[in-house]
């Protein structure tokens, strides 16, 4: 009954130590959500600055396999190239090491020392859970609850470290135990042990943290019974080989499923890279502790916590250092194996960049998605200027291609539509979550434009079909309103695709210019049908253009105002009360603004007779 009790106890551990991870680990990624994407965002070429990369962004994320999963992501959407995610594949083994690091704080002995004190887990764990259910329970804010979930998940690890030891303590010496022991006395044993438990928990820190765990128990029960069983130094060291190669298991699957071939070599390289590094080392390790280097002693002593942890970061910081110089033959070796494929291009590859891998840091899954939202920006405007001249003059060649890009803003926005739902199970902040409602309500604003162009040419498909033509005089008011409404949407893009607030307030006055523009032209063409000076059927087509062309800068309004409340409480909880403030004239830059955009377009189209 005591043995099922333990197996309880240290299952039960497990499970508290698992979730304590991966809630440290959430909190670490969304509090430093905006560092990690500028991390990513300037590694280069040069291996060493990847290599360091590669580590910090796993330190943040607690997980290599993480990393890895986020740098593929970051290759289909283009951000990085093979031979940058190699580096970073070398970091995240050194990164992972920094989870053994805090766990050892778990064998820290006061010692009468208040610093020792304080950061023995003990006194740190509950300090620790204390801080954070403050910060949960009564900070009622967004950007506190990352913060709690660190240290949530710092006191629940560590709680969890600790029914886990209590769990250990009560098998060791027992036949199982021991038989279990016995067994890591065979290197290759404690190889495949580590590879199949990681794999099994998906988690080499986790992995490490149990052993740690083991280690220290076994280690504690040694000092009142010198004949128990330990785990020693050589028992230890092929275990911890064993987990750096079972996390190539869980990222070889995560890099062949739905990847590019680069996203493939990432994966080969990974795993030629731990497999290569544990060969050297086992083969190392093997020479020093037959000729008995350090003593006999070191390697047959019992290895605690710390011992771990150490072993763990100078065997992963010495395989980066030896393999660092043949970053080049790792990537050519990747491409033997992932033979290069044709892979049928895409008419618009920016727009397809969204990997659900990227939810894993969802700071650099919006950052990603808001680069991919401007190019569908770009897609649309340029398909605006298309129809404008495909309204004048009619081609079938250019309406094809008008076609085929509408096409693509169709399907981009079915895509993002997935993607955002998705993320949205993932957004912690309340500025991330901000700009989650921007990027969702601005897809379909830009997929209107793109639908409005296409209505454009329809109307030019229709003259050309009745064999009739706009009056000179409708020609040169055209093209007067279309060059206004597409510099209104070239400013839309600009201020949305550099979050730029600024360039966003310029938006207004130009839509409401047009706006004045498009009722001057419906009485002036409503005069021209009277006396007959347009056909009936190109005429009714004016009147349809100007709809449209304003409808198309009324989707610049709106995305305006939606970028402008997210930093803006007022405007996020009333947005027509800040357009009705503005309009009547009650902001001077607005004022000024707009009588400028009077001067540069109302007037020339007033000079028209």
């Amino acid at each position: 009954m005591d043995i099922l009790s333990a197996v309880i106890q240290l299952l039960g551990g497990l499970a508290m130590f698992l979730y304590g991870i991966e809630l440290m680990g959430d909190g670490l990624k969304n509090s430093s959500g905006d560092a990690l994407k500028r991390v990513l965002e300037k590694v280069t070429g040069n291996v060493i600055m990847g290599v360091i990369t590669g580590a910090l962004v796993t330190a943040v994320i607690q997980s290599s396999t993480a990393t890895i999963v986020l740098t593929v992501a970051l290759i289909g959407a283009g951000v990085l190239n093979l031979k940058q995610a190699v580096s970073i594949v070398m970091g995240a083994n050194i990164g992972t090491t920094v989870t053994a690091q805090i766990i050892r704080l778990g064998s820290v002995e006061s010692d009468g020392s208040f610093l020792l004190w304080l950061f023995d887990t003990d006194t740190l764990a509950p300090i620790a859970l204390v801080i954070g259910i403050i910060l949960l329970m009564f900070i009622k804010r967004k950007s506190a609850k990352p913060i709690g979930d660190i240290c949530i998940g710092f006191g629940i690890l560590f709680v969890g470290l600790s029914l886990m030891t209590d769990g250990v303590k009560p098998l060791i010496g027992t036949s199982v135990f021991e038989s279990f022991l016995g067994y890591l006395t065979n290197p290759i044993f404690g190889i495949v042990f580590g590879l199949v438990l990681t794999v099994i928990v998906q988690s080499s820190s986790a992995t490490v943290g149990m052993l740690q765990t083991v280690a220290a128990a076994t280690a504690t029960a040694a000092v009142t019974d010198p004949t128990a069983t330990v785990i020693t130094f050589s028992m230890a060291y092929p275990v911890i080989m064993g987990i750096n190669l079972g996390t190539c298991v869980t990222t070889a699957m995560v890099c062949s499923i739905g990847s590019s071939n680069d996203a493939k070599r990432t994966g080969v390289v990974h795993i030629a890279f731990n497999t290569i590094g544990t060969i050297l080392f086992m083969i190392a390790m093997t020479i020093m502790e037959r000729n008995a280097v350090f003593g006999a002693e070191f390697w047959s002593a019992s290895v605690d916590s710390g011992g771990i942890a150490n072993f763990q970061t100078v065997f992963n910081l010495l395989t980066a250092v030896f393999l660092i110089p043949f970053a080049n033959q790792l990537v050519k070796l990747s491409m033997l194996v992932v033979k290069e494929e044709k892979e049928k291009p895409h008419r618009h590859p920016e727009l397809h960049t969204l990997d659900e891998k990227l939810y894993i840091s969802p700071a650099v899954a919006l950052a990603e998605a808001t680069k991919a939202v401007a190019s569908m920006g770009h897609v649309a405007v340029t398909n605006y200027s298309r129809a404008c001249d495909l309204l004048v003059k009619y081609d079938a060649e250019q309406q094809a291609q008008v076609d085929s890009d509408e096409e693509c803003l169709d399907n981009f926005s079915d895509e993002a539509n997935r993607f955002f739902i998705g993320l949205s199970k993932a957004v912690e902040t309340e500025s991330d979550d901000r700009q989650l409602d921007l990027l969702m309500q601005t897809v379909p604003n830009f997929e209107r434009i793109g639908d409005y162009a296409t209505n454009l040419v329809e109307l030019g498909q229709r003259l050309a079909a009745d064999k009739t033509s706009f009056s000179e005089t409708a020609v040169r008011e055209l093209e007067i309103i279309c060059s206004a409404v597409l510099e209104v949407l070239n400013i839309t893009v600009e201020a949305f695709g550099n979050n730029d607030n600024d360039t966003a307030k310029r938006i207004e006055p130009l839509e409401e210019t047009i706006d004045d523009m498009v009722m001057i032209l419906r009485d002036r063409h409503t005069k021209r049908l009277k006396t007959g000076a347009c056909s009936v059927s190109s005429g009714l087509v004016f009147m349809e253009a100007l709809t449209y062309l304003e409808r198309a800068s009324d989707q610049c309004s709106s995305i305006a105002v939606m970028m402008l409340a997210r930093s803006n409480e007022a405007i996020l909880q009333n947005h027509y009360e800040y357009l009705r403030e503005i309009h009547a004239g009650n902001d001077m830059a607005y004022r000024e603004e707009k009588a400028r955009r009077r001067e540069q377009y109302i007037k020339p189209l007033k000079e028209i007779q």
